[in-house]
């Protein structure tokens, strides 16, 4: 397994930005997919944004025009940049990397990734 340890999350006020960052202790450039998912209390993980190793980057609606998914392989990263947050964007934010070259159709799949970080909390209020 290849540890992933999130930093960067914190308390906003709606409206404001977060850039969560994920670091990896291997290289992510044989990763497949990475991608951000959230979990709020008493809810499902929900899938955020997610990059595939081509450079095609996939958000959720809530997520569209407000966050930017990136990666810097030279330094095994993984970013979550989040602006004009909401109180609905408040959860737990976990990073997932699946590695090898086996196709997936949907990096947006919890189910698909072979490695999670422990997750950084967000919150947002108003």
């Amino acid at each position: 397994q290849m540890p992933l340890v999130e930093s960067g999350g914190g308390s906003v006020q709606v409206g404001g930005s977060l850039r969560l960052s994920c670091a990896a202790s291997e290289s992510i450039y044989n990763t497949y997919c990475m991608a951000w998912f959230r979990q709020a209390p008493g809810k499902g993980r929900e899938g955020v944004a997610s990059v595939r190793f081509t450079g095609a980057t996939t958000y959720s609606d809530s997520a569209k025009g407000r966050f930017t998914i990136s990666k810097d392989n030279g330094k095994n990263t993984l970013y979550l940049q989040m602006n004009n947050m909401k109180p609905e964007d408040t959860a737990q934010y976990y990073c997932a990397a699946r590695r090898g070259r086996e196709f997936v159709s949907s990096c947006m799949n919890p189910d698909i990734y072979t490695d999670w970080g422990q997750g950084t909390q967000v919150t947002v209020s108003s």
